[in-house]
């Protein structure tokens, strides 16, 4: 019988414990990150379903994550790992029709965030920081990714460091560098601001959440900008600032695509 856990965060918390004893770093992000890191249930406004495990485990440690994963009774995408293991990895819980993603060295899907840099701030996912990154740089957003993104921020604070706040200096030094990325962040916050007032959120709640999004900007946009970002800030919209994220089908689980 699969020792796989059938509650989705302490799944995450199984997986990454026995990667710990192991030797083997994997930090948790997506949506089960941003459970772990709340200090209760989620506001019933903010929580939504997990389908699947987001991990993160540094460059030179993908092949020890993957015969973790596999150790734990995970089933491999053997073709698209032989393809993309250098960068990304997918396994899948066949009994509860689940997939492991495990990004090795970054995260990339509408652009690149250097996500592995700083994994061992934390014991169980990567550091708000990055974990809000993901979700600001999602070009085209839907509702659980808008949920994830408040949920961060109804939890945490923003300020310059990372304990339990979004280390807001962090986000606006990595912005500063990358034009790109700062347009979507840009056009995402202009986005979740704008949506709130549709969220079952009450007033005060909206309030806060606005005001942490719009610090968050203001000390992105106090942050100097890079050379690099100057200059591709003049060709502007004119060409694609950002990647066309590759999406892995759930449709058979364990079967080869």
């Amino acid at each position: 019988m699969s020792s796989i856990r059938p509650d989705i965060v302490d799944e995450a918390r199984r997986v990454i414990g026995a990667a710990r004893a192991e030797h083997v770093t994997l930090r948790a992000i997506g949506g089960v990150a941003v459970q772990l890191r709340a200090r209760g249930p989620l506001h019933p406004a903010l929580a939504r379903p997990y389908r699947d495990v987001d991990l993160v485990t540094p460059r030179k440690q993908g092949r020890a994550a993957a015969r973790t994963l596999r150790g734990l009774g995970y089933q491999p995408n053997e073709r698209f790992n032989a393809m993309h293991g250098a960068t990304r990895l997918v396994f899948y819980d066949v009994e509860h029709e689940r997939q492991v993603d495990v990004f090795v060295g970054e995260f990339r899907m509408c652009h690149a965030i250097p996500i592995a840099d700083r994994l061992e701030l934390d014991d169980e996912t990567v550091p708000l920081a990055e974990l809000l990154l993901t979700k600001l740089q999602i070009v085209n957003l839907n509702e659980k990714d808008l949920r994830d993104l408040w949920a961060i921020l109804y939890e945490h604070d923003v300020a310059e460091d990372d304990d339990e706040t979004v280390n807001a200096g962090h986000i606006a030094r990595l912005l500063a560098a990358d034009w790109g990325l700062w347009r979507t962040s840009r056009q995402t916050i202009e986005s979740a601001r704008s949506h709130l007032t549709g969220t079952a959120l009450a007033g005060p709640d909206q309030a806060l959440l606005d005001d942490r999004l719009r610090r968050l900007w203001e000390r992105i946009e106090a942050e100097p900008k890079s050379l690099r970002w100057r200059g591709r800030a003049k060709l502007g919209d004119r060409s694609q600032w950002y990647e066309e994220p590759e999406e892995i089908s759930h449709a058979a689980f364990g079967a080869e695509p």
